[in-house]
This record gives C-alpha cells, structure tokens and sequence, in this order.
C-alpha cells in the first residue's frame, strides 16, 4: 500500500554519508533538509571547516540546519518546520529520542556491519582487524539505544585478504547507498518488514579508536599485525616506536606486506637492504611499503632508504 510522498531529513557528516545523499537526489527523492556537524577550525590559520555533507549539500540548493545541541527546542522548532515525515541517518551522532520519534514513518540508519555484530564506532575498521572474511551493511529503525534497532535490509560483501579499511570503506558506502535506496522504496510502497535483532553474548563490537589501541604489538603473530595495519591504513593509520641509535621516533605504517618464514630472531628487529624494511614479528616478516616519520609527509620505501640512515641495531617498539 502506497503511502504520503516521502519528505525526507538526511543527517550526516563524512564522506561515507555524501554518497547515500548523493543517491537519495539522483532519484528524485524529496529532500527537504539535511543535518550535519557545525562548522570546525582546522589547520594553521584555523580556517573553518565545513563538513563533506555541508558542501554537497550546499552545491545543491538543499536546506541545511547545523547544531550544537540536538536538544535545543529552536532547534526542534526547525526541525518540526520541515514536516518531513522520514528520517535517514548515516554517520552522524547519537540522536535524542524527541528527534529520532520525530517523524510519522520513523527515523532509520545505515550501519557499515552486519548487525548485530559491530555496533559502534569503527565498524570497517574493527572487521579488518579482526580478520573478518564477509562484512557488509544494514539498515535498521533507530530506538533508545546505540545501533539495536529493528533490522529492515542488510546485504553482505566479501572481504579480500589485502583488503585495507580505505578500499573497505568506498566499497560499504557505495552498498550502503544503494541499500538505503531499497529501504526508502520500501517505506514509501508500505512494504517493509523488521527483524528484531538477536540477544548474544559474544558480540563483536567496533570500540572507538583511540592512540592505544592504533598502536602495534610487535610480538604478536604475523597475521594479527597484518590484519590491524591494513585496518587503520590510510586512517588513522597504525603506529609504533622506531629506536635508531638514540633517536625514538613515533612512525606511522601504511602499505605493507606479510612474508611467513620459521625463525628464532627477535620480535621487531629490522632487516633492512637497499630497496626494503622488514620487521621481524612471530612467524615471519611485516614488509613496510609505505611509512611516515614524524613532521613528514608518507613516503614508499625506496623514498625513505635514499635519505635515512638506519642503526644496525635499530628496532621497532
């Protein structure tokens, strides 16, 4: 049964959400305003900021509301001004409940996991840590909690074994997209049927990414390292000490490839030639193909072995 034309309120920030709004106006659905982050300083000269979202958004004539506060009855005001009577919701903030209740066909979000494993944060990222084989994204009705809404729609994808969280992350958000434009036909043809999602205690979950929890353990085995270097490359990027002579250098690791030997050598000595960086872990070698040292711009190996000089004794901690 067809229900009132869709009036649509898309909220989001990041590149990833660009690409659901992008869809949602190439088929011709009605977007009556979008929602995304303030305006933030970046930079030298703390030149503000707008958000991927803002400038599409702003490039086609779309109405764009900015908060601070999602509870802010001036901001609700605006919010009900709209009349929209659907919400869509991709990579934004945790909404409060007089907002996500809002409108008469419900307020639902793209999630970038299968759900129910993965809720939070950095869902790409944690699947490639984790060594995951399949992920893939859902969309699901919002309720009171963080990413346990009724399931509507998920589709799956394979995850190559040199797969990084950048190539993962263009491949989701393209899926994603063509997902929530299922869902919305869906909503607008009344046809849409939920899945409550499963209650079980070993859950995967996608924690915040912090500096701990980027940085490498050089004793561990070779695919727990290559799995986690490829899932923060080219963000945040993983990152670890270099010792060289009496110099420590925070260095961040990008590009790599893992090369399986025996040996009895010790966990983070280098073997350095004139083309390439290997660092010893348990099981083999890391082979770095692209790194950056502090203040410097990322650089291939052959860049970086040119104009540095390493310690026959120099370590990775």
């Amino acid at each position: 049964m067809s229900r009132d034309p869709l009036k649509i309120i898309f909220m989001g920030t990041p590149d990833f959400a660009v690409a659901t709004l992008k869809t949602l106006v190439d088929s011709k659905y009605d977007v009556v305003g979008v929602i995304t982050a303030p305006d933030k300083p970046a930079g030298r000269g703390r030149k503000l900021n707008e958000s991927a979202v803002k400038k599409y958004a702003t490039a086609q004539g779309l109405t764009i509301l900015q908060p601070t506060n999602l509870k802010n009855p001036d901001f609700i005001k605006e919010l009900e001004a709209l009349e929209a009577n659907l919400q869509i919701v991709v990579a934004f903030r945790m909404l409060p409940e007089v907002v996500w209740k809002m409108p008469k066909y419900g307020t639902f979000n793209l999630h970038a996991s299968l759900l129910p494993n993965y809720r939070g944060a950095a869902p790409i990222h944690w699947a490639i840590v984790n060594g995951e084989k399949v992920s893939g994204v859902t969309t699901f009705f919002i309720d009171e909690k963080i990413d346990t809404g009724a399931i509507i729609l998920q589709e799956a994808i394979a995850v190559n074994d040199n797969e990084t969280v950048g190539t993962l992350h263009d491949k989701l958000m393209n899926l994603g997209s063509e997902l929530v434009i299922k869902t919305v036909d869906l909503i607008q043809e009344g046809e849409v049927t939920t899945t409550i999602q499963p209650k079980t205690e070993d859950l995967k979950t996608a924690y915040k990414l912090n500096k701990d929890n980027c940085k490498i353990d050089w004793s561990l085995d070779l695919d727990t390292i290559y799995n986690k270097i490829r899932g923060l490359n080219p963000f945040p990027a993983a990152w670890c000490y270099l010792n060289n002579d009496e110099e420590q250098l925070s260095i961040k690791i990008f590009d790599i490839e893992k090369e399986p030997f025996d040996h009895d050598l010790d966990f983070g000595t280098l073997d350095i030639t004139k083309h390439e960086l290997k660092v010893v872990v348990r099981g083999g070698y890391i082979n770095i193909k692209e790194i950056q040292l502090p203040g410097k711009r990322k650089m291939d190996m052959k860049s970086l072995l040119n104009g540095y000089d390493f310690n026959k004794n120099s370590k990775m901690l």
